[in-house]
């Protein structure tokens, strides 16, 4: 590995400038198909699910935590904190970043054609949240994840890093055109179930055998929730049973219950 050192005027370093900046970042990076990860633990995750490493920027004083890594070949940029402050727009407390090349899309047919159970959002634009969905699909059993055209980028650093890399563990793709697209989910053999707290919804642990065959559980945006149109568009409503009058959770909580009661059979 060979590490060099760098100043924050570095031409070098283009991919990592100002990476606070949501707008800026979602011009820069999903067009010239990179993405940035946070953290040691994302980069080595990164690595093992096969994406292409393009350069990483690290703290002077942690080189020796990547010695191990095949980075022969990739650019290794090394600064002190407040050069990398400097350069991102905040403290990086991790101490490494890393540019990778993005794989090629999936297509939403090619996911529909081998999953059993999927997530699809709708208009979540939280990062925060974002990650989390993904992390939770990851650990409780769901297949992939389709994504509404208006949701926010699963690459973006903040999505990567709340996933702890778990984005890379599930497969997804956007489903065009929304919401006309649930009919190929249906036509695929998917029970289409919207949570949503609504009165007449039905408690999703009583689902039957049918429903919980191929579930595609749809879920909206924190606050507004699904469109009227997507929850036209789904099978069947159904709601998690809340105590002391509390009518929701925060969408990123909520999924997890519900894959957690869609896939116990299997845990």
């Amino acid at each position: 590995m060979s590490v060099e050192q760098i100043t924050g005027d570095d031409d070098r370093i283009g991919d990592y400038r100002a990476l606070t900046d949501v707008e800026l970042r979602t011009r820069w990076e999903p067009p010239n198909g990179l993405f940035i990860a946070e953290g040691e633990l994302v980069l080595r995750r990164a690595l093992r699910a096969g994406f292409r490493l393009r350069s990483v920027l690290i703290d002077a004083k942690r080189v020796e935590q990547l010695a191990d890594l095949p980075l022969a070949g990739v650019p290794v940029y090394a600064a002190d904190q407040a050069t990398l402050e400097e350069i991102t727009g905040f403290h990086v407390h991790r101490g490494v970043l890393a540019s990778f090349h993005r794989k090629p899309e999936l297509s939403a047919d090619a996911i529909l054609a081998s999953a059993r159970r999927i997530a699809i959002l709708e208009d979540i634009n939280n990062h925060t949240n974002l990650g989390a969905l993904f992390r939770s699909a990851a650990a409780l059993g769901m297949d992939a994840v389709l994504l509404s055209p208006s949701c926010a980028d699963p690459l973006y650093r903040r999505s990567v890093r709340v996933s702890m890399g778990e984005v890379f563990a599930v497969p997804y793709a956007q489903l065009h055109p929304w919401p006309d697209g649930l009919d190929r989910v249906r036509e695929a053999g998917f029970t289409i179930l919207a949570l949503t707290p609504a009165a007449d919804a039905v408690p999703i642990q009583r689902l039957t055998a049918a429903q919980r065959a191929r579930p595609a559980l749809l879920l909206g945006a924190e606050g507004p929730g699904l469109t009227a149109k997507a929850l036209r568009a789904s099978d069947a409503a159904v709601v998690i049973p809340m105590h002391r009058g509390v009518d929701s959770l925060n969408v990123a909580n909520a999924a997890a219950v519900a894959f957690w009661e869609l896939s116990r059979s299997e845990l």
